[in-house]
């Protein structure tokens, strides 16, 4: 199956960002899919990328983006919902709307981004039912004509993630860090590993059907993770490893701030280890890149030295 264009729904965030550059360097077209493309002029920068407005539950204009396109990834996901519904929403009513806009529009081939653990009957959570329920509605849904594949990470990070960066935000804070599920397990997995095995994947007729599970090449509990990234940001900071019913009650409380930090849901997500039982990243014949190896150069910059660098720049400069 030869590729020439990839429409991508979702494309504009985290990962969505890497993958179009790796795409494009691959000499594969991108038109990214938004309702806000103006907020997302960087991504024009790629070769051959295009950023198109639609409103992905409209149908007709769903189609119509993908039109042309080869290919659909779907990369539209939410950790904690703004409005009640929002999980069935994004992660289940949109997979079937993009289902049927690929088939109407002649695409032949879906990229679909679920997480770990995710399950539509079992799922500790809601987020992952509702990711559960969109995988499965991607590849049965699909049948025939449309080869699906899956992705089901463990939490991604990267230089511009939300997990990295959120817990070296909250280490620079006054105080000890109270520290909610500090023995969750987890297998962080790198940002560009995920958007090669997207990139990997997109033309292998081997890959079709498959749900790859995509780990980095350690587990680590929150705590230890948390631990580290003090270290490398040289700070004295005391963590403060929550019991069950005071991580209960912080999520209780910090569900009803704005931009809800943490939730009951994100809660119950981190009872079940976030670590693969199949290495889909060497079944694609990557080697998952260490958190160590990538971690101190993002944070690099905010670290006593870093600063004492940058400031040194600063003066020197005319």
């Amino acid at each position: 199956m030869k590729i020439n264009r990839v429409c991508l729904v979702g494309g504009s965030g985290f990962v969505g960002r890497h993958l179009v550059a790796r795409l494009a360097a691959r000499g594969i077209r991108c038109r990214v899919l938004s309702r806000h493309p103006q907020r997302h002029a960087g991504l024009r920068t790629a070769i051959g990328s295009e950023l198109r407005a639609v409103d992905v539950f409209d149908k007709a204009s769903l189609q119509g983006a993908i039109t042309g396109c080869q290919a659909v990834v779907n990369l539209v996901g939410i950790l904690n919902e703004r409005r009640p519904h929002d999980f069935r929403r994004l992660h289940v009513e949109l997979v079937d709307n993009l289902v049927e806009a690929t088939r109407a529009a002649g695409a032949r081939r879906l990229l679909h981004m679920s997480a770990l653990n995710a399950d539509e009957a079992a799922g500790a959570s809601l987020y992952l039912r509702t990711k559960g329920a969109g995988e499965n509605r991607a590849h049965t849904l699909g049948q025939p004509d449309i080869a699906v594949t899956s992705f089901r990470p463990s939490v991604i990070f990267g230089p511009d993630d939300s997990f990295i960066n959120r817990f070296a935000t909250l280490l620079r804070l006054p105080g000890p860090l109270p520290l909610a599920c500090p023995g969750a397990r987890l297998a962080p997995v790198y940002v560009e590993d995920v958007a090669e095995a997207f990139c990997r994947a997109l033309e292998d007729p081997a890959a079709f059907g498959r749900h790859y599970e995509l780990c980095g090449p350690r587990e680590y509990s929150l705590r230890e993770i948390v631990e580290y990234l003090a270290g490398i940001l040289g700070l004295h900071k005391e963590v403060i490893p929550l019991p069950d019913w005071a991580a209960r009650l912080q999520a209780r409380i910090l569900g009803q701030l704005p931009g809800r930090p943490f939730t009951m849901d994100n809660y119950l997500s981190l009872q079940v280890p976030s670590v693969c039982r199949e290495a889909g990243l060497a079944a694609l014949g990557i080697t998952p890149t260490h958190l160590e190896a990538v971690v101190p150069a993002m944070l690099a910059a905010e670290t006593p030295r870093g600063r004492l660098d940058r400031l040194r720049r600063q003066v020197q400069s005319p």
